[in-house]
């Protein structure tokens, strides 16, 4: 849902958890190189706000964030929806003069259940160095103890308590620490998958809802099918059960086979926050930039042609991002400027040939990307005048002079809607 969210709305903070100092180190560690930094200090402002009770906060309006984290309100909104769907935030609105909001704050995962969940483990990786993602699981493990010669000799319960029946007593408020699952739209059908494995193989009394959740998870993040799925766990059952480390690893497995060892999901980042403007001004060139750098190249690729990516699609962008380590913002630029200049074909032999171009030139942020895009523009617009049936196939930032061009309200409204195509 989208709504404006303006510095004078209300806010409420309710804690639906128990938050404890293990969150924050997980919250840096895990959460914090998918949400990016500002995610990061929002949860933990919202947290600030808490009363010395911990359960709920005083009314407060959002110029009170603002001032805080010397944030525009735009960041605030946007670091609030990555919380959102990563599952830490839950935002609630009541409509008037004065909108009024909830935010509901919910404990990160244990960095046991973070790193076994597949979409959760897979974002971190594709956020991280392999070796700073080596680091990071050192740094959780539980170091081996050698107990070899030792014997347990704790006491049990009943051998140190004695105690009489309790009254009974409503605990279904008691606070408890609080989790919110992720929200995602599942590539498989359940039912369909299950159908496709041979009866006596599989004994479905023993798949738990745990078991369903992690195979939605996994078909998410390997973009797997009805039929790939129920292949990969027709290899990974085991004594009529389906072994859940060994289904992990053979997905792993059959993904890296697909792809030739290319790591899942690249198509779905988008450009870094390190490598984004500092702040969107109300400049034409500032929102085309903003838009760039917020969508993943699938999304981008997506609204442009008004229809999912074709397979030879998604291997252009997986090229350009894996192969060519060209950031998600960066591919974006390259993709519209394709599309525009080669009557709305992305052949690969030509994004290739651009790509080499940009990665040799070193271009990282968006804004280095439309400068060379329209440097070449110049120096071929002869060439290029020959294949263009009408002028307005071109992209208007590749001819058009707009870094001071500052909008209008009315010509705001309207380029916002463009935006969102």
């Amino acid at each position: 849902m989208t709504t404006s969210l303006l510095p004078l709305d209300n806010f409420v903070v309710i804690n639906k958890t128990i938050l404890n100092d293990q969150d924050r180190l997980v919250l840096m560690l895990l959460y914090q190189p998918i949400i990016g930094g500002i995610g990061i200090s929002l949860y933990f402002t919202l947290w600030s706000f808490l009363d010395q009770n911990k359960i709920n906060s005083s009314g407060n309006i959002h110029s009170d964030l603002i001032t805080s984290m010397q944030m525009k309100i735009e960041d605030i909104k946007e670091a609030r929806e990555k919380l959102e769907g990563i599952g830490l935030v839950k935002t609630y609105l009541k409509e008037g003069e004065v909108n009024s909001y909830i935010y509901e704050l919910y404990s990160p995962l244990s960095a046991y259940e973070f790193i076994n969940n597949p979409i959760l483990n897979t974002a971190l990786y594709n956020n991280l160095t392999k070796k700073e993602y080596s680091r990071i699981i050192e740094t959780l493990a539980i170091p081996k103890i050698d107990l070899n010669g030792y014997k347990n000799i704790s006491c049990s319960f009943k051998d140190v308590y004695n105690f009489l029946e309790s009254e009974k007593v409503d605990n279904k408020n008691i606070r408890k620490i609080n989790h919110l699952d992720l929200a995602f739209e599942p590539t498989i059908n359940f039912n369909e998958v299950l159908s496709l494995i041979p009866e006596g193989m599989l004994n479905l009394k023993n798949i738990s809802n745990e078991n369903k959740e992690i195979i939605y998870q996994l078909s998410f993040v390997y973009g797997l099918d009805n039929e790939a799925m129920s292949e990969i766990i027709k290899n990974s059952i085991v004594n009529y059960r389906i072994d859940i480390d060994l289904l992990k690893d053979n997905c792993r497995s059959f993904y890296k086979f697909e792809h030739k060892g290319k790591i899942p999901r690249a198509v779905f980042q988008s450009q870094p926050l390190c490598l984004r403007q500092d702040k969107v001004e109300d400049s034409r060139k500032s929102k085309l930039i903003n838009q760039f750098e917020k969508e993943n190249p699938y999304d981008f690729l997506a609204s442009k042609q008004g229809a999912r990516p074709t397979k030879k699609d998604l291997e252009i962008i997986e090229y350009l991002i894996i192969d060519q380590k060209l950031n998600p913002g960066v591919v974006n630029v390259l993709i519209d400027y394709v599309l525009k200049i080669n009557n709305n074909k992305l052949v690969r032999s030509f994004v290739e040939q651009i790509a080499a171009q940009w990665k040799r030139s070193k271009i990282t942020t968006v804004s280095d990307a439309m400068d060379i895009a329209m440097n070449e523009y110049d120096k071929n617009k002869t060439k290029t005048k020959k294949n263009l049936s009408v002028k307005e196939i071109v992209p208007q930032w590749l001819t058009k002079d707009i870094t001071e061009e500052l909008l209008t309200d009315e010509e705001l409204v309207q380029f916002e809607k463009e935006l969102g195509r």
